[in-house]
């Protein structure tokens, strides 16, 4: 794309192909995310566990995010170090197991979301990431706040975007209460017998 056509995209279509971008991504690096991170597993790390066939899928879709990039403009200088990335991740793949691993934790399709994000920021002055953290979650919220000033409403705008995150700091926290009552129970059951 040239430096011409780059600039006759909008803020609005930026923010747009980013979050197109940023579902992609999410659903091949973190479908199942830690809360109030950007950790996680997805389809790419369940794809390397198909020997061969699933490490070339792997690499033909980071090779899609590398597209959605430069359709936003991103100049294939900004890409290589992307590109590099997927074809390690591509060779490494090939091992089993170590290769499955190595998916969780070196993602290609989300170092070309935070490449495109440097670029946006630099390029287009968008700071905001609201649209990148939750794309799915902002996508519907962008409808929402169209039709209703309920929707607009920043408090009611973050709860909505984070309700993933609200949701697994619950589950983690019962999880801690439900470990600490079963450790309790534990102890006494310990301190039971030994009266004995």
């Amino acid at each position: 794309m040239s430096e011409q056509q780059q600039k006759k995209l909008s803020q609005q279509e930026v923010v747009r192909l980013e979050r197109d971008l940023a579902k992609f991504a999410n659903m091949m690096d973190s479908v199942v995310r830690i809360p109030f991170t950007k950790q996680g597993v997805g389809v790419d790390a369940a794809l390397s566990t198909i020997p061969v066939a699933g490490d070339v899928a792997g690499f033909v879709l980071t090779c899609y995010a590398i597209y959605k990039a430069k359709q936003i403009g991103v100049p294939q200088s900004k890409l290589n170090s992307v590109m590099k990335l997927a074809m390690v991740d591509a060779v490494v793949g090939f091992i089993p197991v170590v290769g499955t691993v190595f998916d969780i934790f070196i993602r290609p399709s989300r170092k070309a979301l935070t490449v495109v994000h440097e670029h946006i920021r630099e390029e287009y002055q968008i700071h905001s990431d609201s649209h990148v953290v939750h794309p799915f979650l902002h996508e519907i919220l962008e409808h929402k706040q169209q039709s209703s000033a309920f929707w607009r409403n920043p408090v009611v705008a973050w709860l909505w975007l984070h309700i993933p995150d609200l949701l697994g700091a619950i589950v983690l926290v019962l999880m801690l209460i439900a470990m600490w009552l079963g450790v309790s129970w534990l102890w006494q059951w310990f301190q039971g017998l030994s009266t004995f």
